[in-house]
C-alpha cells in the first residue's frame, strides 16, 4: 500500500490493521506507480465520453462554481466512473475525500488516478484523498470510511455523498452515543461487522473525547443516498424522529432506479458470472430471488444468454409482473435439487441460508447482486467451515468453493460443493467491473445535483429525506439523448393544455410509475 504511515510509540493503531485512526495520512491506496496511474487515467478519459450527463454538467457550471466551499465526504464504489464522478464534483468547486463502500468493488488503477489527479504525477498527487483498495478486511474499510469523514485541515464535511449508508451511520451512531454520554460497548454486538463499528467508535471517543461526532453532525448540510439499503435506513430515521440532517433519495429518481438498476444490472450480471467461473450460461437453470428493478434486470441479462429463469418474490403485484414476461415464481425450496444459479436480489438479509446451500446440487453458483453482505448467510457458511463441516477453497480471487463434507449428494455419492461468488457481496463489483458508464452517467448526474441542491438549498427540506422532483429526473434524460441521436416530438399548447401538462414538462405526475 502507499503512503507509510508514521511509526511512533504514541500512535493506536486500529484492531488489526496497523493503522492509526487519526495519523491523517494524504490518502492510502493500493498503487501509484506510474503505470497504474497511467492506465487509470486512459479509462477516466474514456469513461468520460460514455458518460454525457456529468460532460453536460461540467459544461453547463464551467466557471461557476457551484459547488464552491462544499467538503463532500463521499462513501461509494471507488470505480472509474465513481472517479468521473468526484472529478466532476471537484471541477464544480467542491473539496472531496473519500472511500468505497465495498470492500472487493475499489479498482485499483482507478483510485491510484483519481488521487493524482489530472494535474498530477505519479511522484506529486494533486488529486483529493482517497481511501480505497480492492479487498480490505472489515477493520480497514472502516478505518477509511472514518477517513473519510475526518478532515485534518477543516471542520470536516458539510456534505455526505453515500451508497448504502455506512457513512451516515458513522455519524449517527457516534453522535448518538456522545448525546448519551455513554461508551460504546464492542461486546454488545450483535454481529462481527457491528463489533467493529462500536470498536471504531470507542477508540475515537477514546482518543477525542465526547465532542467529536456531534460538532461534524451540526455542521453536515446534508446527504444524497445512492441505493435502495442506504434509503431504507434513512426513512427508518425520519419515522423514529433521529435523522440529523436533510436527505435526498437518489435512488428512487427514476433515471438511476430504472437505468441503474435494471439496465445496469442486465449488462453486469452476467459478465461477473462469466468472468468469475467461465461457465455456459444457456440452458442452465438460473434462480433470481426478488423482482424488483434488480431483479429485473437480472432476470433480463440470464434470460439475454438463454438461461431457464424462475425467480422468487414477496411481493404480489412483482410476482404477477413476472408471470406477465412467462417467468415461474416459485420459492427457494423448490429450486434447490436442481437449479444451477443462484441470484440474490432483494435487498432483504437471510435469503439464502446455509441449509438451502447444503441441499443445492453439486457446484451450483451462488452470489449476489442485491446490497450488503447479508443476503447470502455467509457466517453460516463460515461457522461450518470452522466447525469441520465444510472445507474452504479459494479458486481465485473472490471466487471460493464450499465443498461439503456430509453430504451424499456430490460425485460419487460424497459431498458435493457450490461456488460462492464476491463472499456474498455484490458479484458484478467483486468478479467484475460494475455497471458500464453511460448507465452511471444518469444515476451520477442524480448526484451531482442532489449536491448542488443540498449545497445550495437545504434549510428548505429540514430533516427529511426527500426525491429529486419530477423535472429534475427528466433533466437528467434530457441529458443522455443526444448520446443515441433522439429527436423529442414537441407539444402544442393546444396538445399540453389538453393533458394538462406545461410544454416543457414535467409530462408524467409525481407517482407515476416508468
Amino acid at each position: 500500500m502507499t503512503q507509510a504511515l508514521p511509526k511512533t510509540s504514541n500512535l493506536q493503531t486500529f484492531m488489526d490493521t496497523g493503522l492509526a485512526l487519526f495519523a491523517n495520512p494524504p490518502h492510502k491506496v493500493a498503487d501509484l506507480s506510474e503505470e497504474t496511474v497511467r492506465f487509470g487515467r486512459k479509462e477516466l478519459d474514456l469513461a468520460l465520453v460514455e458518460m454525457p450527463g456529468l460532460a453536460a454538467l461540467r459544461e453547463e457550471f464551467a466557471g461557476k462554481a457551484p459547488l464552491a466551499g462544499a467538503r463532500i465526504s463521499g462513501s461509494l464504489h471507488m470505480t472509474v466512473q465513481t472517479a468521473v464522478l468526484i472529478e466532476t464534483l471537484v471541477e464544480l468547486g467542491a473539496e472531496v475525500r473519500w472511500a468505497s463502500c465495498n470492500i472487493f468493488s475499489t479498482q485499483d488503477h482507478a483510485a491510484s488516478a483519481t488521487v493524482v489527479g489530472p494535474g498530477g504525477t505519479h511522484n506529486a498527487p494533486k488529486g483529493p484523498a482517497v481511501f480505497a483498495w480492492k479487498g480490505e478486511t472489515l477493520p480497514e474499510y472502516w478505518w477509511c470510511t472514518l477517513q473519510a469523514l475526518h478532515w485534518p485541515s477543516a471542520d470536516g464535511p458539510n456534505l455526505i455523498l453515500d451508497d448504502g449508508g455506512d457513512a451516515t451511520l458513522l455519524v449517527h451512531l457516534g453522535a448518538e452515543y456522545e448525546q448519551k454520554a455513554q461508551e460504546p460497548d464492542p461486546a454488545s454486538a450483535q454481529n462481527h461487522e457491528e463489533e467493529i463499528v462500536l470498536t471504531l467508535l470507542r477508540e475515537v471517543r477514546r482518543e477525542r473525547g465526547d465532542n467529536f461526532w456531534r460538532p461534524m453532525a451540526e455542521r453536515i448540510r446534508g446527504v444524497s443516498e445512492e441505493t435502495t439499503t442506504g434509503v431504507h435506513r434513512l426513512y427508518e430515521r425520519v419515522q423514529n424522529g433521529t435523522l440529523l440532517f436533510p436527505a435526498i433519495n437518489v435512488n428512487d429518481s427514476v433515471t438511476k432506479s430504472k437505468f441503474d438498476n435494471i439496465y445496469g444490472c442486465r449488462h453486469s450480471l452476467v459478465d461477473a458470472i462469466m468472468r468469475a467461473t467461465d461457465v455456459l450460461i444457456a440452458g442452465k437453470k438460473a434462480l433470481v430471488c426478488g423482482f424488483g428493478d434488480v431483479g429485473k434486470g437480472s432476470v433480463q441479462s440470464l434470460r439475454g444468454q438463454s438461461a431457464r429463469v424462475a425467480v422468487t418474490e414477496i411481493d404480489p403485484i412483482c410476482a404477477l409482473q413476472a408471470c406477465m414476461m412467462g417467468i415461474d415464481v416459485i420459492t427457494v425450496e423448490d429450486a434447490l435439487a436442481d437449479f444451477d444459479i443462484y441470484v440474490t436480489a432483494t435487498g432483504n438479509k437471510g435469503i439464502l441460508t446455509a441449509a438451502h446451500m447444503k441441499r443445492m446440487k453439486h457446484n451450483a453458483i451462488v452470489c449476489n447482486i442485491g446490497h450488503f453482505d447479508n443476503e447470502i448467510d455467509m457466517a453460516g457458511l463460515e461457522e461450518l467451515a470452522a466447525a469441520g463441516e465444510v472445507e474452504k477453497i479459494e479458486i481465485k480471487p473472490q471466487v471460493h468453493e464450499f465443498k461439503f463434507k456430509n453430504t451424499t449428494h456430490g460425485p460419487g455419492g460424497r459431498g458435493h460443493s457450490i461456488l460462492v461468488l464476491a463472499e456474498g457481496r455484490l458479484v458484478n463489483l467483486g468478479c467484475a467491473t460494475g455497471h458500464p458508464s453511460l448507465v452511471m452517467s444518469a444515476s451520477f448526474a442524480n448526484q451531482v445535483m442532489a449536491q448542488i441542491e443540498l449545497h445550495q438549498n437545504a434549510e428548505k427540506y429540514g430533516k427529511t429525506v426527500t426525491v429529486l422532483p419530477k423535472h429534475l429526473d427528466e433533466r437528467v434524460a434530457r441529458l443522455h439523448l443526444a448520446k443515441f441521436g433522439v429527436k423529442l416530438t414537441e407539444l402544442s399548447g393546444e396538445q399540453a393544455d389538453y393533458i394538462g401538462v406545461p410544454v416543457e414538462g414535467p409530462y408524467k405526475p409525481e407517482h407515476y410509475r416508468y
